[in-house]
């Protein structure tokens, strides 16, 4: 109900124009009994003209109101999709890292597309329906009343019957689309994984394409299964009541019968034709009533699954009164920091504590699963410390906004991501005012320009999916060239080169050392040949730094730096 709450002015406009409706159709049947009972007994041929005419006016009315209510209603409906699809889009650029290396891509796609679309029928047209049937039985009710109350008591005998079958069969509905929807987001993240460039490559150097078939037919062949349920759930009890509700006319004429051939109290002819008119013009808005509650129970398995996004706890919260520094320097310091992914879990990092100065480099190296990366990932905050605090220029980060943090934190991460879209645009996604010479200029800067230019479309050259037209040292000199344009004055290169060979590592690094130039510079490295250069070296080993310094102090040292250095030394004679 809160969704619409922006929309009540048109919502009330809307319940008129029902209402309005509705009572014409009501009022069309009284029309029909005088013409029965008097004009046409009576020879009143100026009354029947005014009568027929009334019949058909009210008709025109009745329809050009209903379109009209119908425009208004599905723009509303409309901008309610439109408002929550934004929300839970919101909601989910704003979850942590964390929530997206446990959530499937294509589940959270699903939600968007598949939950919210199958919303779209009972958000853009249940409150109309709800009005529009409630206000027709309401008032078809009192007319029947008022034309005869016992037959009313006949025609409605059988409807607290009814709208608890209709109940029923609504929890049934609900419960199938809940399964429904959740075996749909499954096979959409079988779909988005499998049928990805990387999925596509996998498959077919694995040779698993027929399994991989086999296992989606799988997945659809359950989809079937819960389609036909849900579409044939508690068919045959509606059936029941739509049966029961189309013999009424029957039944009444035979009540007006057995009561004048017994003797009781005569109807007219009029009064029963308008009476049937009258319930038969019940029958559609109570059924289309037990009908929407029946779709709104449905449609609460929907809901619920979107919800339970708009009401996931924002583990890293924009602070209420950020600090907005002038001018970022890119002194950073960590202050007795530790981080755990789980609360119940192991510490990933303990004990940290490091000082680097504006324009200082600091290399963080370590085995696999050291904890570099994730020491990396609290200083543009894509996970918050559990103890300790990362501080920028002496703030923290945490009181820091989030324009701000991201403007002051470049990051160029091992795996280099490019929308389906042209270099150009690529590019311009770290700023959207850049122009033409500033993305040639930073493409020269990461010693990638020429390669583009080289293109038979230049840089309106679309880069495929996640980039996979490019190497992988050009689509890291892409990611360079992207930072460059967001000039940041720290920069955090993570495993930025360690996936090149070794000649398209030395171009790439290249690069990067002119981007390095003037910044503060945080490098996560496995292979050790690109951190000797560093102002300063920290080793760490199980989240706890184990030895600190300079390459040549480090060497000296004779510890365990200086035994990766010698394994490094020995690969490459190796190789």
């Amino acid at each position: 109900m809160r969704l619409f709450r922006p929309y009540r002015g048109r919502l009330a406009l809307v319940a008129l124009l029902v209402c309005g409706a509705s009572l014409i159709s009501v009022f069309t049947p009284f029309l029909l009994k005088a013409i029965i009972d008097t004009a046409i007994p009576e020879g009143r041929t100026g009354l029947l003209g005014l009568l027929a005419l009334g019949m058909i006016v009210g008709s025109v009315a009745t329809s050009v109101l209903g379109v009209w209510q119908t425009q208004i209603s599905t723009t509303v409906g409309q901008r309610v999709m439109h408002d929550l699809r934004t929300a839970v889009y919101a909601r989910l650029q704003r979850m942590s890292l964390a929530f997206f290396t446990r959530t499937r891509t294509g589940e959270v796609q699903s939600r968007i597309a598949h939950d919210i679309g199958g919303m779209q029928a009972t958000v853009t047209s249940t409150v109309t329906s709800l009005v529009s049937h409630f206000t027709s039985v309401v008032a078809t009710l009192v007319a029947m009343l008022v034309l005869d109350w016992r037959l009313t008591a006949v025609s409605v005998l059988l409807l607290p019957v009814f709208v608890w079958l209709s109940r029923r069969v609504g929890r049934e509905r609900k419960r199938i689309t809940a399964q429904r929807q959740k075996q749909m987001a499954a096979m959409a993240a079988t779909v988005t994984e499998s049928l990805s460039v990387s999925g596509i490559l996998l498959g077919r150097t694995l040779g698993r394409s027929e399994s991989l078939t086999r296992a989606f037919a799988v997945e659809s062949e359950r989809l079937i299964d819960l389609e036909v349920r849900s579409s044939t759930a508690g068919r045959w009890r509606m059936a029941v009541i739509s049966i029961v509700m189309s013999a009424m006319p029957a039944v009444l004429y035979w009540s007006a019968g057995m009561a004048f051939a017994f003797g009781g109290p005569a109807v007219s002819l009029g009064t029963l034709i308008a009476f049937v008119s009258l319930q038969q013009g019940l029958f559609r808005p109570a059924v289309g009533l037990l009908s929407t509650g029946v779709d709104v129970q449905a449609s609460l398995a929907l809901f619920q699954r979107i919800f339970e996004y708009l009401d996931l706890p924002v583990d890293i919260a924009e602070p209420v009164n950020p600090v907005r520094p002038g001018r970022i320097k890119g002194d950073i310091a960590f202050e007795e920091v530790e981080f755990q992914y789980d609360r119940r879990g192991a510490y990933a990092l303990q004990g940290i504590d490091i000082m680097l100065p504006a324009g200082g480099s600091l290399a963080v190296v370590g085995a696999t699963g050291s904890g570099k990366s994730t020491l990396g990932h609290l200083v543009p905050r894509l996970y918050d410390v559990t103890a300790g605090r990362v501080t920028v220029d002496g703030i923290d980060v945490r009181d820091l906004d989030f324009d701000t943090l991201a403007d002051a934190v470049g990051v160029v991460a091992q795996e280099t991501y490019l929308f389906h879209a042209t270099v150009a645009e690529n590019l311009r996604f770290a700023r959207p005012e850049a122009t033409d010479e500033d993305i040639t200029a930073a493409a020269r800067t990461a010693q990638i320009h020429h390669h583009i230019a080289a293109l038979p479309d230049g840089y309106d050259t679309v880069v495929g999916e996640r980039g996979h037209r490019f190497s992988g040292g050009e689509k890291q000199r892409l990611a360079i060239a992207r930072t460059i344009l967001r000039d940041p004055p720290i920069l955090l290169l993570d495993e930025a080169t360690s996936a090149l060979d070794t000649r398209t590592e030395a171009a790439v690094q290249e690069a990067l050392d002119a981007l390095s130039e003037g910044r503060t510079t945080i490098t996560i490295a496995h292979r050790l040949s690109t951190v000797r250069k560093a102002d300063h070296i920290v080793l760490l080993e199980a989240g706890r730094i184990v030895e600190r310094g300079t390459h040549e102090e480090l060497l000296a040292l004779g510890g365990r730096y200086a035994a990766l250095v010698q394994r490094d030394a020995e690969l490459e004679t190796t190789g």
